[in-house]
């Protein structure tokens, strides 16, 4: 019984609103079929080259980068209610038309214009949080978010692996009816209503002195945290990239195995990390858990290196989804609280292009280190990198928050 109360104060308070941003996330992202098996796709459908294969998924993150800045800039002219909305309606009618799409250069510019719209989804949805949710309870609203992420990244590889045993034209369409039933449920929620404590946050801004408002592309603090988060990115987005090359070829894992590894990984993330930022962000400062999820994230690289046994793999694994659970809502939180009225999409946008350009270094570094020098000098590096961002956050962050955070 202590454990259920334990669960359910973890999620309450949160706001419908809140509840109804995850749930249109989690609709959103059930549909991510399509990244996972792109590659595949390329090579054996289109007969594309590794090269070429390469090429394309490059103009997806380059794309990713442009939608984080224009989706924030936007989002700052315009409210974050249409510019969600226009992301989840235009993005269904471009991944039904890809399947007409079988040239490198003709693949690579309509990956270019989806991601660049779908992607622009995220710092509006970002702003909308920060908008819905109560002010004490931020934090835990962007775990929900990315608690939806993360069940919808679980759920949808898998539907797509069992699609494309048919046809991978199934997963292009399914992709198209989430984002639009996401659309769907988001726009009949939302549509008219009311930002919820807007009023009475314009109450507080009149009383207070004014303050002339930042600019997040010279805000120089800001910008150090997003370089730190840049790193972070870079070293932990290796679980997606170089670490099921790395079971596959020196651990010799089948493909089943490491799809049971990585799953294992989304439902550790989707049962505790609500219940893991309940009950750290009453026990410490956001900076310190910045600092320690990073240096666990360190831990998890560094044990790849120097066993490879299953048992170790899993608790490597584990290690890992602890330090994600704990930086990624966090940066989040950071950006949220150093954002100003008029310029929330602003700040969502360039932490966005922080994890976005990290799509387009990553895989093109691990993979370079890792044929180069080989994996254990690859998971030594990535683990020395992380040590350098808990520095980083450690140095960084405080600026960024208010006192009684850092």
């Amino acid at each position: 019984m202590k454990i259920l109360k334990i669960y359910i104060d973890a999620y309450s308070g949160l706001s419908k609103e809140s509840w109804m941003l995850a749930i249109v996330m989690l609709l959103n992202r059930m549909g991510s079929m399509v990244l996972p098996f792109l590659g595949i796709y390329l090579i054996s459908e289109l007969n594309f080259s590794l090269e070429q294969s390469g090429l394309v998924l490059s103009c997806y993150g380059i794309g990713a980068v442009l939608g984080s800045w224009l989706g924030g800039w936007i989002t700052d002219r315009i409210v974050n209610f249409k510019v969600q909305a226009l992301s989840l309606f235009l993005s269904a009618p471009l991944f039904l038309i890809l399947p007409y799409f079988n040239t490198v250069l003709s693949f690579s510019i309509i990956m270019l214009i989806l991601s660049t719209i779908s992607e622009m989804f995220r710092p509006a949805n970002s702003v909308a949080i920060t908008r819905y949710a109560k002010r004490e309870n931020i934090t835990r609203a962007f775990s929900l978010n990315r608690m939806a992420i993360n069940l919808g990244f679980s759920i949808g590889p898998s539907m797509g692996g069992f699609l494309s045993n048919y046809s991978y034209d199934l997963l292009f369409y399914c992709n198209a009816a989430a984002a639009l039933i996401a659309g769907i449920v988001f726009v009949s929620f939302f549509y008219g209503r009311k930002e919820r404590n807007t009023a009475e946050n314009e109450i507080k801004d009149l009383k207070k002195p004014q303050v002339k408002e930042r600019n997040a592309y010279t805000d120089m603090p800001f910008i150090l945290f997003n370089v730190i988060c840049l790193l972070f990115s870079v070293a932990f987005f290796q679980i997606l990239n170089t670490l099921p090359l790395f079971y596959k070829d020196v651990v010799k894992m089948t493909q089943t195995e490491i799809g049971l590894l990585m799953g294992f990984s989304g439902f550790i993330i989707v049962v505790f990390e609500m219940l893991l930022i309940h009950y750290t962000e009453k026990k410490f400062t956001v900076t310190k858990l910045l600092v320690f999820g990073s240096f666990i994230t360190a831990i998890s690289y560094t044990i790849f290196s120097f066993n490879h046994t299953i048992g170790m793999l899993y608790l490597a694994i584990s290690l890992m989804s602890v330090g994600e659970m704990l930086v990624l809502p966090l940066m989040s939180t950071v950006t949220a609280f150093r954002a100003q009225k008029n310029n929330r999409g602003a700040y969502m946008g360039l932490n966005g292009m922080s994890n976005a350009a990290a799509f387009i270094i990553s895989p093109f570094l691990g993979t370079h280190i890792a044929t180069s020098y080989g994996f254990d000098v690859l998971w030594i590096l990535t683990s020395i990198v992380l040590i350098v961002v808990a520095i980083g956050y450690h140095f960084f962050t405080k600026p960024l928050l208010p006192k009684n955070m850092q």
